[in-house]
């Protein structure tokens, strides 16, 4: 408990940044298990030759201490000078692992060996990613995290770490990134048909869309339809190639709304929700989406999915 909140209150003091530039500030470095013994072997070696006065035995200690000493500054000096910069993260859907894009940059004339990336995790299963960076150049790892819930969520701190060359020191940093990922609720696996359409405020509708499953703005194929107006979903099912009717279109829009989501908690609405905006998405339909205190206009694309799945994500 005690460590967990030293740990918490010292990543806090960090600055957040998604650039950093790796200092003798910013750097750490304390010996490994392997390093210790290395130590314990020295000092019984120490003893024996001063007991013994035997001059091989201080030659071998001397050389193992120097070796030793020189491993610990090339170890420190691996991850000292290098920069490391954090590609704006993708948005995710909960239940999946959002990807990190980390470039690090190396402007020495030497190559840097055995550095190694991972999310800081107080659990102590961080999962490390190994890379060399080339003299002059600079190489991109890819790390993922799990978030544990929709809505706009901060990158979790980083850590990289070395024990180049000889194993016996850890040189390690703590960077907390500045940028944030939208993690979108999860899609329902299989979701209810499409609702029907809803009649235009003064569209003067002549007839009531069906209840199909789908948008019903659908005709028969005719010879010289665009491909863009072919519902490819429809055709799969039926066997036969049909097309939007864009004058029904006009007349009939297709509204997700929340309160006609059906009977499930708040979850599994926005779930069914989010599904229902990547259905429409596909067919090319224009779509609205209403949430409580909330109403987005029917429009399609790119950008109006993301806009429709960001209001799910926050709502």
């Amino acid at each position: 408990m005690v460590r967990a909140r030293f740990r918490q209150w010292w990543q806090a003091r960090l600055p957040l940044a998604d650039s950093i530039s790796l200092t003798q500030r910013n750097v750490y470095i304390l010996p490994t298990r392997p390093g210790f013994m290395l130590g314990a072997t020295l000092l019984v070696l120490l003893i024996a030759s001063i007991n013994y006065q035997l001059n091989l035995g201080y030659l071998l200690t001397f050389l193992l201490a120097g070796s030793a000493v020189v491993g610990m500054h090339v170890c420190h000096a691996t991850l000292r000078g290098l920069a490391m910069n954090l590609s704006a993260p993708d948005a995710q859907f909960a239940g999946g692992s959002a990807t990190l894009a980390i470039t690090l940059h190396n402007q020495r004339k030497s190559a840097r060996h055995g550095i190694g990336l991972a999310v800081l995790d107080a659990t102590h299963a961080d999962r490390w990613v190994w890379t060399d960076v080339p003299a002059q150049g600079s190489a991109t790892v890819h790390v993922a995290f799990q978030p544990t819930r929709r809505g706009l969520h901060r990158v979790p701190p980083l850590t990289a770490e070395t024990r180049f060359p000889l194993g016996t020191f850890r040189v390690w940093t703590v960077w907390r990134p500045a940028a944030q990922v939208m993690v979108y609720p999860a899609p329902e696996p299989f979701p209810p048909p499409l609702p029907p359409g809803e009649p235009r405020s003064g569209g003067g509708a002549l007839a009531q869309p069906q209840s199909s499953g789908e948008f019903d703005g659908v005709r028969p194929y005719r010879r010289g339809d665009p491909l863009k107006l072919v519902v490819w979903k429809k055709a799969a099912k039926a066997d036969e190639l049909v097309s939007r009717d864009t004058q029904q279109a006009q007349r009939y829009e297709l509204w997700l709304d929340h309160a006609q989501s059906g009977h499930l908690d708040a979850e599994a609405r926005l779930s069914r929700l989010a599904a229902w905006v990547l259905q429409a998405n596909k067919l090319a339909l224009d779509y609205g989406l209403r949430l409580p205190g909330q109403e987005i206009a029917p429009d399609s694309g790119e950008a109006h999915k993301r806009r429709c799945l960001e209001a799910l994500a926050t709502s």
